[in-house]
């Protein structure tokens, strides 16, 4: 999109909803989430799960399900629970955050995957929703995801889904008595087609075997589809 000329300012991203055929994405709200995300996350395990989140350490589910509330009452997160269509299940989360509706640009962060959804269809799916809302419901331009640089699963995880590295931001937050250097990555509106046929084929069924297992990757289906071009 290089014409600009025509933009106008884009909403917010508040779905109450998000469906999808393995998962569906609510809005998070305390009373009927806190304790089954927290759970879902590992109750105590949680900690560890998001060791890289600049956040203290929490003690229990009303904690942990405080700080949420909190910063979705303020408006700085919207929060979607990734639940299971077939069981109902809570999973984890993600959370649209540092939006931008004037440029057109909102990271995803806070994601957090139970031992459920982690390294599965599930989780491939949920960012794919969520990506698509963010580029076909509300015409964004910019998709970020940021980092703590040294969270190499982040980093695995983003290249995987589609984002392109854009560097590291060093010394950039003190977190925990302790340095921060935040990597960035992106994904732009002008590489969404291919992004979003990647992700269809590989969520296709014809994709994975009689035992589940997945027969090319999402970053083997991108590099031949571009390929094509």
């Amino acid at each position: 999109m290089n014409n600009l000329n025509n933009w106008k300012t884009r909403q917010k991203p508040e779905p109450t909803e998000l469906n999808g055929k393995l998962v569906q994405l609510t809005h998070y709200n305390f009373d009927e989430h806190s304790a089954s995300l927290w759970e879902a996350l590992g109750a105590e395990k949680t900690n560890e799960l998001i060791r890289f989140f600049p956040n203290d350490l929490y003690e229990n589910s009303a904690d942990f399900g405080s700080w949420l509330k909190e910063v979705n009452d303020s408006k700085e997160f919207h929060t979607m629970i990734i639940s299971s269509v077939e069981t109902k299940d809570v999973l984890g989360m993600a959370s649209y955050m540092r939006c931008a509706p004037k440029n057109g640009s909102v990271e995803i962060g806070a994601i957090a995957h139970g031992p459920n959804m982690a390294r599965s269809a599930l989780a491939t799916e949920a960012h794919f929703i969520l990506a698509k809302y963010i580029f076909e419901e509300l015409g964004y331009r910019r998709y970020e995801w940021k980092l703590n640089n040294e969270n190499e699963a982040s980093h695995k995880a983003a290249k995987r889904l589609g984002f392109s590295f854009e560097g590291v931001f060093r010394q950039h937050m003190v977190v925990k008595g302790k340095n921060r250097d935040t990597a960035w990555y992106s994904m732009l509106d002008n590489e969404w087609s291919l992004i979003k046929a990647t992700f269809e084929s590989w969520l296709d069924q014809s994709n994975f075997d009689d035992s589940g297992k997945q027969i090319k990757s999402l970053i083997q289906i991108r590099t031949e589809r571009a390929a094509e071009k």
